[in-house]
């Protein structure tokens, strides 16, 4: 049977002309909206009532599309390190997930991730679980090589090489393959760790998957660390020998690559050398250059030929063993050379006629670099240089060219000049004249830093001239307001000037920060004890960092002293250990274990308690006489 459908009637309307002919260039007009059956042949909508809106079908890949940007979001929440919000924005995720579901195993590798680069590997191992569980998304080749890198940061070693047995017996869910680029992640943190011999059992143990192609690269990684997951793993190994103790190990790996037939190339030879550099092997550095460009005009290969690179690691290195001739040597080397000499090669340049004394030098360099920029803008020096050449010429006194170069350094230099570079150089100049026997130059210059610095160290260069010119200028034109402890004996012992135990008001070791946040607002260093009574470490206000944590977990080891120590070997104690108490304990019993009655703590001195004696001798008329009297009693000469 066939239907024919019926023709459509329309309302009876006059014939509409013929149309004219349409011209060049112009289109036939077309009906604005397309007439459906559906409309037709549908009943009349009730007056006052508009017709429900359908809604827009979704297309199929705007889901695809928010899980990209969500993976984006994470990868960026990642280097900010704010796990916590990552955790919070993937359930957001999971809850708008139509039934339920989860999220794609891209994804969940991302949040991973970001577990592994925060730190927390037991979360990351909680969420491998999940992920690899009846309900997750599954695992894969990545998230192996993820979870193997995290454990291998976290030291957890065992585990990480039982995932590894699991993988080679094919006995591990998602069914990886094992592949260097699996193993690269934990051999790399095993590296950066400086566990060589664990990270050469891991070579040794996988040797045949990691030696896949045979390739240089292999043992390249071996010795220079990689930053990119690549399927050669040598070239970490060499990296690893030049961060641990030993770098010449470095040496044994070019050995092995001789063995297996493989030719070394530049970024070999390059690592190579900057490891006999880093263990002042400066004579076998120098030979490995020498082989290096013998074995490029041998073969005639450029690829051969020392870069800047290679240049720049031995002039540090030579110009730390102060050899002129050598840097000299090298130098001419390199201008004479077809070499594209950078920013970086020119500072090395200085930097190293710095160092051996030839001041004469370093300004031929740094005019030959100036005279560059001007059509180079990339060989603009950076501030650290001119600095550099301004601590040269202070140590001689050359006030003149010291303060040439600081008014220099604010037009001609590159980069962001920092604060710390401002101070340092109104402190080279002030270095500089007083050097050059101007001590009222110098003592303005002195004002202006203490008006500016917060505070310096005695032992830092601006400290120690410091003291120069405070020696020079006198006690009554001091500067720096000095303080002295009139009630302190320093040859007293300790016991005079101490706490008792119980005053200071010890904490438990197992209570947690929370509980007693508010104390450290007050004190900044305070005693812990377990349940014997002992004392067993010293939490100080600036090793709180976590609230649930136990107090314990944020000591330091208590110092303790006898109560025969003279008070100024306890302040030396103090100052040098950058602690801010010590614990007095009975005369010959510091030694003992910490659970005996004998070696309970007597009590404590602090820097607080050091300063409660402070007395302010910067003014006044019988500030000398007063301090004289001061350094009588206290046998200071």
């Amino acid at each position: 049977m066939m239907l024919i459908r019926p023709p459509r009637l329309l309302s009876p309307s006059p014939a509409p002309a013929p149309a004219p002919a349409a011209t060049a260039g112009t289109r036939e007009p077309r009906l604005r909206r397309r007439l459906d059956a559906s409309r037709i042949f549908s009943s009349p909508r009730p007056p006052g009532r508009r017709s429900r809106p359908r809604p827009r079908p979704r297309p199929a890949s705007s889901s695809s599309t928010d899980l990209r940007r969500l993976t984006a979001r994470i990868v960026d929440l990642t280097r900010r390190r704010q796990l916590a919000q990552i955790m919070e924005e993937v359930e957001e995720a999971r809850r708008r997930v139509r039934g339920g579901g989860g999220l794609n195993t891209i994804v969940m590798n991302a949040v991973l991730e970001a577990c592994v680069h925060c730190g927390d590997v037991d979360r990351a191992l909680r969420l491998f679980e999940e992920m690899r569980g009846p309900r997750g998304c599954g695992v894969d080749g990545v998230s192996y090589g993820i979870l193997l890198k995290g454990l291998g940061i976290a030291r957890r070693i065992d585990e990480a090489f039982e995932i590894l047995e699991s993988i080679e017996k094919e006995s591990s869910s998602g069914s990886p393959i094992l592949s260097p680029r699996l193993i690269c992640g934990f051999l790399n943190a095993l590296i950066e760790a400086g566990d060589m011999r664990r990270a050469n059992a891991l070579v040794a143990r996988f040797r045949k998957v990691l030696y896949e192609g045979h390739s240089v690269l292999l043992y390249n990684l071996l010795m220079k660390e990689v930053t990119t997951v690549i399927t050669f793993s040598q070239l970490n190994i060499l990296q690893g020998y030049i961060k641990s103790n030993f770098p010449l190990g470095a040496l044994t790996v070019k050995d092995e690559i001789l063995r297996q037939g493989l030719k070394p190339d530049r970024l070999t030879y390059n690592t190579i050398i900057y490891a006999c550099v880093k263990s002042a092997e400066i004579d076998k550095a120098i030979q490995f250059l020498e082989d290096m460009k013998e074995e490029a005009n041998r073969e005639s290969n450029p690829e051969l030929l020392p870069d800047a690179f290679t240049y720049t690691t031995l002039l540090k290195g030579i110009g730390n063993s102060q050899d002129l001739y050598s840097v000299l040597k090298i130098v001419v080397e390199m201008k004479s050379s077809l070499l594209s000499i950078d920013r970086t090669a020119y500072t090395a340049m200085i930097d190293a006629l710095l160092a051996c004394g030839s001041i004469d030098g370093a300004l031929c360099i740094f005019g030959d670099m100036i005279k560059q920029a001007g059509n180079n803008k990339d060989l603009r020096p950076k501030p650290h240089l001119y600095l550099s050449i301004m601590r040269a010429f202070a140590t001689r006194g050359d006030v003149d060219m010291v303060m040439r170069l600081s008014e220099r350094m604010w037009p001609d230099s590159v980069g962001f000049i920092s604060r710390a570079a401002k101070e340092e150089a109104h402190e080279l100049l002030m270095e500089a004249a007083i050097n050059n026997n101007q001590i009222d130059l110098a003592r303005g210059l002195l004002r202006r830093i203490v008006n500016e610095k917060e505070c310096f160290s005695w032992t830092s260069r601006v400290g120690l001239v410091a003291v120069k010119v405070e020696s020079l200028s006198g006690f009554t034109n001091s500067l720096l307001r000095p303080y002295v402890f009139p009630q302190v004996i320093l040859n007293d012992p300790v016991e005079k000037y101490m706490v008792p135990f119980q005053e200071s008001r010890p904490l438990p070791a197992d209570l947690a920060l929370r509980k007693v946040v508010l104390r450290f607002m007050k004190d900044r260093a305070v005693p812990l004890v377990d349940d014997w009574g002992g004392c067993v470490g010293i939490v100080h206000r600036d090793d709180c960092t976590k609230l649930d944590a136990p107090l314990l977990s944020m000591s330091r080891g208590p110092l303790c002293v006898p109560t025969s120590t003279t008070v100024e070997h306890v302040i030396d104690l103090l100052l040098r250990e950058k602690s801010e108490m010590v614990v007095v304990v009975k005369s010959g019993n510091m030694y003992e274990g910490s659970y005996t009655s004998s070696s309970r703590p007597l009590g404590i001195f602090s820097l607080t308690i050091l300063w409660s004696f402070i007395g302010d001798y910067s003014s006044g008329p019988d500030a000398v006489t007063t301090l004289k009297q001061g350094a009588e009693a206290c046998n200071c000469g």
